[in-house]
């Protein structure tokens, strides 16, 4: 007799209450089924595999022992959350993962009452946690906040702040620190479960507040000393001094891919917890999918991949990426110049610096997730007469703007900013746009702002870069492949300041920022087909601007339409202020500014979102013939 297949546990759970129908010793097998509904969905979407991999275990457990969503859960960053996203009633969508339309890539909180915090960038879930925790407490409730970090993560200088806080609060906040590089303490197997559970429990922890409640009876300075010397003790044997110094009760470290370890510990932590407790977990990124766990880098972000294989979907570029072209660029231009040294905050691959490191290592810091200091730290290398180039992407840039200010700009330091993601970056929809670096850095006196056209432009602004000494310069540039022009053997030295002209005409100039200047060519074709000579020109700087192309633009034209893939307050302010300012608009001169609009745009194809705000050809032209009162493409001008 043929039997019938048992129902699948994961079609069973549709929302973390029906894990409580789950018996303990059903979940590994529950693991397994998310694991592959997982790495099915990832491989028709793209996306981030590797990290989700290792917390499977980890995201049913606390779903399981909490009471979701009334307590809370943040994941950090947000690269983990897919098995998450599956377990919170969105599995029938998680094959839209980063589409349009679709699921975003990261937490986010208009999608769904599961996910209490967005994210996007590191390091945010311990202040976020800590100050839920306090509103909690502020109004009486007895709901349990988690936070879940990496140990990356973990490094950077404002989950120390928040350790600090909440130690200093002593707020009922529960942190997870995910260690999946081993990179503080491997578990040390039955022997730490053991300790775990033992320190995790009602017993141990209620000696424990009685301890401290009858030393603090006693006077302050018995309480510190027996307190410290009873938590310098167990951190011996359990890895958590530095934690317990910060406040903490420290339990672990355990094995984040065993429910007996991780059940009984967070169980005991739900039902004792009375200050500040740091769950230490070692997983393994990739976990459970035979591709990902023999990748360096553990599949943390993949194309679309054949499952059996782990093949993922290559597209063989028509021209290199501004990303190679930027790390080979300065690669060359290293080896005649052995001041110029670079910086990389955790992005060695992404900002094109692995290249860099591998012909130049002791020239290349990776500082780890520290914008900040990546930032401070290079002002200090200009200071003795180095050359450092701070490789961030725009969005991240953001989290260093005091230093720029402050240790650079107000200094008139000459640290070189490579702005890598500028503009529209897709699938990581506004968490990571490139938007408002322009605007942010435009405003600041004595700073140089470009933007590369090409790549071969590129190329330009790097050497230009290395030869200027006077003070901060930066140069942006967007995700993805260049437009294919001749490149040439080396950089030239641009005049600081000084654009140029791509096609010159008579009626309707086109002045582009960035690398919208292919479209303003191909918007001026339909704009010459319609009687419209157009001129096209390249501003290359947004400070300090070309005045002279600009007033010659201005005079010369009835239409000038600035075009940049930045926010409002960008190039555009600029070149108006300078109009306003010379009179050049006092005549008729119509101008239109064409930047990103004032909203969050949510991920799809990049192509997508510049047609749908309006930067691509055809939104170039409309705007044109808005501004002359012209109806269609066909009528003269």
């Amino acid at each position: 007799m043929t039997s019938v297949p048992s129902t699948p546990l994961l079609d069973t759970v549709h929302y973390p209450a029906d894990l409580k129908q789950v018996e303990d010793r059903d979940l590994p097998q529950l693991a397994s089924e998310l694991r592959a509904e997982m790495v099915d969905a990832v491989s028709k979407t793209g996306g981030h595999l590797g990290a989700g991999l290792g917390v499977v275990e980890l995201t049913i457990a606390l779903h399981k022992v909490f009471n979701t969503p009334d307590d809370r859960i943040i994941f950090d960053v947000g690269h983990q959350c897919y098995p998450h996203k599956i377990l919170t009633g969105r599995r029938e969508r998680i094959r839209t993962l980063r589409q349009e339309g679709g699921l975003s890539g990261f937490t986010k909180r208009g999608e769904s009452e599961y996910d209490p915090f967005g994210a996007g960038h590191s390091s945010t879930s311990i202040s976020a946690g800590l100050g839920m925790a306090v509103a909690a407490d502020l109004q009486g409730s007895d709901r349990r906040v988690i936070a879940v970090i990496g140990d990356g993560a973990m490094s950077a200088g404002m989950a120390f702040e928040a350790l600090n806080n909440a130690g200093a609060l002593d707020a009922r906040l529960i942190v997870i620190l995910n260690d999946n590089d081993m990179s503080i303490a491997p578990p040390t197997g039955a022997m730490s479960a053991y300790l775990a559970r033992l320190a995790s429990g009602r017993t141990y922890m209620g000696v424990r507040e009685f301890g401290k409640k009858l030393t603090a009876y006693l006077g302050k300075t018995v309480d510190r000393a027996i307190t410290r010397a009873v938590e310098h003790a167990r951190g011996y044997v359990t890895g958590g001094t530095m934690f317990e110094e910060l406040g903490f009760y420290h339990i672990g470290p355990i094995d984040g891919h065993s429910f007996e370890h991780l059940l009984p510990v967070l169980r005991n932590v739900r039902d004792n917890q009375q200050g500040p407790v740091l769950i230490h977990v070692v997983t393994q990124k990739g976990k459970g999918y035979a591709p990902a766990e023999a990748a360096a880098d553990k599949y943390h972000g993949v194309n679309k991949f054949d499952v059996i294989t782990g093949a993922q979907a290559k597209v063989k570029p028509n021209a290199p990426s501004y990303t190679s072209v930027f790390g080979e660029t300065l690669v060359q231009e290293a080896a005649s110049d052995d001041k110029i040294v670079a910086i990389t905050a955790a992005m060695p691959s992404g900002t094109g610096l692995d290249k860099f490191a591998e012909a130049y290592p002791t020239r290349t810091f990776d500082v780890g997730i520290a914008e900040q200091h990546a930032v401070t730290f290079a002002a200090g290398l200009a200071c003795d007469g180095m050359k450092p180039f701070a490789a961030l992407y725009s969005t991240f840039l953001q989290r260093a703007y005091d230093q720029v200010v402050h240790d650079v700009a107000i200094q008139k330091l000459p640290v070189r900013f490579p702005i890598d993601r500028a503009g529209f970056v897709g699938a990581d929809g506004p968490t990571h746009a490139g938007s408002f670096d322009t605007a942010y850095l435009a405003l600041l006196p004595g700073f140089v702002v470009m933007a590369a056209s090409d790549e071969a432009e590129l190329k330009h602004m790097v050497r230009t870069a290395v030869a200027y000494d006077e003070g901060p310069i930066s140069f942006r540039y967007p995700r993805g492949e260049g437009v294919g022009i001749d490149m040439p053997e080396r950089g030239e030295i641009l005049a600081i300041g000084k654009g140029r002209i791509a096609k010159e005409g008579t009626k309707v100039a086109l002045l582009s920022f960035g690398t919208r200047l292919a479209e303003c060519l191909l918007a001026a074709e339909d704009l010459e087909a319609a009687g419209l000579s157009t001129t096209v020109a390249d501003a290359r700087f947004a400070k300090p601007l070309d005045e002279d192309m600009i007033r010659r633009l201005a005079r010369e034209h009835e239409v000038l339409v600035t075009i940049e893939e930045g926010s409002i307050g960008g190039f555009a302010s600029h070149v108006l202020q300078f109009l306003a300012r010379e009179g050049l608009i006092d005549g008729g001169l119509k101008v239109r500014p064409m930047v990103l609009p004032d909203v969050w745009m949510d991920q799809a194809k990049p192509e997508a979102m510049y047609a749908k705000a309006g930067l691509d050809r055809a939104g170039i032209v409309r705007t044109v013939f808005e501004a002359l009162g012209t109806a269609h493409l066909t009528q003269r001008a």
